[in-house]
């Protein structure tokens, strides 16, 4: 079988634990290569996770003719920088989420990649995932009646203030880093995007980043959307879809650690039906996903103006937060 040969420009922690080894799983992914601005770094990160080629530069990744295609979990203000360089060398996509610092940034990486004709994906790992397959099958087969709210919390508590998720310089922030998921299941869920959104945030004094952040999301149909989001309240994640006749609650919707799911059907009465999902790892699917594109032109499930209008509320949410004004997006 024909592989996709993947590159990795940094040596990230998420890249370390959850997504190469993820990849390294998958019957379609090849990782071939990796990149710091530190070869040293890059060597050893190479050596521990059984990887050929080590780079000092992510340009010298870039001129690999063995890599077809990166993989990008730098910071997130970093993303547009690289990204359009990755596609100026001919190189494929698979971007960490969020996309890029804004909406702006979000556009001339869209651009860069259409113009060098190489698919771009965000790496929303969850969506691939079983078990989110089934909620939106629940909602679509009419399940819970109407949707009319999706409750969506992702919080935990930061280890260390030197944590990069602290830097504004480097677009960090709760909603950039974990609220972002809140707001693609909302999003998702709703099946339509939001025409008016509203937040509240706390800003570290320090860090200047929201590290607390309520958002509430309404759209076109008349449903509502709420998020939550924190680096200082200990760790949840949780969504559900209430509709006229039940709710979809998924109790482990984001993380799952690579253990049992499951989804629960409550009815209007609260009787409860429960699906379950065996193990296994989204990264690898997502990966798989994105290979498949790549390689056999299987039509991209989420493509970048999603991620386009994912990032636009989530400026949206930020305008908010700052002025005390909901944020009209019709």
């Amino acid at each position: 079988m024909t592989k996709l040969r993947i590159g990795i420009i940094s040596t990230a922690r998420i890249g370390e634990r959850r997504v190469i080894p993820a990849m390294q799983q998958s019957s379609n992914v090849e990782v071939t290569a990796v990149a710091s601005r530190d070869l040293p770094r890059a060597q050893a990160f190479a050596a521990q996770l059984g990887i050929p080629k080590a780079y000092g530069a992510y340009e010298a990744l870039f001129a690999d003719p063995d890599v077809d295609a990166v993989y990008n979990p730098l910071p997130n203000s970093m993303h547009a920088e690289w990204t359009i360089k990755a596609a100026q060398a001919g190189k494929h996509v698979l971007c960490e989420k969020p996309f890029a610092s804004n909406t702006a940034e979000t556009d001339t990486m869209i651009a860069a990649c259409a113009s060098h004709k190489v698919v771009l994906m965000e790496a929303f790992m969850y969506r691939f995932h079983p078990q989110n397959e089934k909620a939106m099958a629940l909602i679509r087969s009419g399940a819970i009646g109407k949707v009319q709210m999706v409750r969506a919390v992702f919080n935990f508590q930061i280890a260390s203030e030197t944590n990069i998720r602290l830097n504004a310089g480097l677009a960090g922030g709760a909603l950039m880093d974990v609220g972002c998921y809140c707001v693609n299941a909302a999003r998702t869920l709703a099946g339509a995007e939001p025409v008016r959104v509203s937040a509240l945030a706390q800003f570290g004094a320090a860090s200047r980043v929201d590290e607390t952040l309520i958002g509430a999301l309404q759209f076109p149909s008349g449903a509502y959307a709420s998020i939550a989001c924190s680096f200082r309240t200990p760790y949840r994640t949780h969504y559900e879809v209430i509709g006229e006749r039940g709710r979809i609650e998924l109790p482990q919707p984001f993380t799952t650690n690579n253990l049992p799911t499951r989804v629960l059907l409550h009815d209007r009465d609260d009787h409860t039906q429960a699906f379950e999902f065996p193990a296994l790892d989204q990264y690898t699917r997502m990966s798989e996903h994105f290979a498949r594109v790549v390689l056999d032109g299987e039509p991209l499930r989420y493509p970048p103006s999603e991620g386009r209008a994912q990032m636009r509320v989530l400026d949206a949410l930020y305008e908010s937060a700052r002025t005390g004004r909901a944020v009209d997006l019709s």
